[in-house]
C-alpha cells in the first residue's frame, strides 16, 4: 500500500513515505527510497509507477539544480512547485506521461512552512496537510482532527505517527508500512 504523508507546523514541515515498491499484487522491494532532496530547504516524496517515479524525481531534482546554477539563486518553494506542476502537465499531454503523485515540502523565511499536493494530472494545491495513496483514505480524517497552525515539530511527527498506526490497522496481517520503514524529513525556518 503506497502512502505519502505531509503535515505543516508553525515553522516546520514533516513529510513521510512508505518504503514499499509494489507491482500489481506483488511487493518487489521493502526498502525503496521515495524521498527526493531538491535543495537545502526543499524535499519531495513521490509515489507511482516505479520507473516514472525514478525518472521524474531525478528530472525535477536536476532541473531545479540547473536553474540554481544558471541564475545564481534558488527557486522559491512556490516556484519549484509550479515548475513541477508544469512538467507534469506538459508530459501528461505528450506520448510519455508520468504516472506520479508527490508532496513537495519546504520551509524558508519568506514563505514559511509550505506543503504542495501534486498529482499525475498536474493538479497542484498548497495545503496544510496531505496524503497520497490508499493510506490517505484512513489518515486524512486524523490530520483534519489534529492539525493546527501552531503545531511544533514534535506534534507534527506525532500526527504522522498516528496516521501510520491507522494505516497499519487496516492493511493485511503483514503491513507494508510500519514505523520502522518510514522515511521522515523535516525543515525548520532558520532562527535569526
Amino acid at each position: 500500500m503506497e502512502c505519502l504523508f505531509g503535515v505543516t507546523g508553525e515553522d516546520c514541515v514533516v513529510i513521510a513515505a512508505d518504503c514499499t515498491s509494489a507491482h500489481s499484487i506483488s511487493v518487489m522491494k521493502h526498502d525503496q527510497d521515495k524521498m527526493i532532496k531538491i535543495g537545502s530547504n526543499m524535499a519531495a516524496v513521490i509515489c507511482g509507477e516505479h520507473g516514472d517515479t525514478a525518472f521524474f524525481g531525478e528530472y525535477i531534482q536536476k532541473n531545479i539544480a540547473l536553474y540554481r546554477m544558471r541564475h545564481q539563486y534558488s527557486l522559491s518553494i512556490n516556484g519549484a512547485a509550479n515548475f513541477t506542476r508544469d512538467a507534469l502537465a506538459h508530459y501528461l499531454r505528450s506520448r510519455t506521461p508520468y504516472s506520479v503523485n508527490l508532496l513537495l515540502a519546504g520551509c524558508n523565511e519568506e514563505e514559511g512552512a509550505s506543503l504542495y499536493y501534486l498529482d499525475y494530472l498536474g493538479t497542484m494545491a498548497k495545503v496544510p496537510f496531505a496524503a497520497h495513496g490508499y493510506g490517505g483514505y484512513f489518515s486524512l480524517s486524523i490530520m483534519d482532527r489534529l492539525h493546527r497552525k501552531d503545531l511544533s515539530r514534535d506534534e507534527c511527527v506525532n500526527i504522522v505517527r498516528e496516521c501510520i498506526k491507522e494505516v497499519c490497522v487496516f492493511t493485511t496481517p503483514r503491513p507494508s508500512l510500519s514505523l520502522s520503514s518510514v522515511c521522515c524529513v523535516e525543515f525548520s525556518v532558520p532562527i535569526s
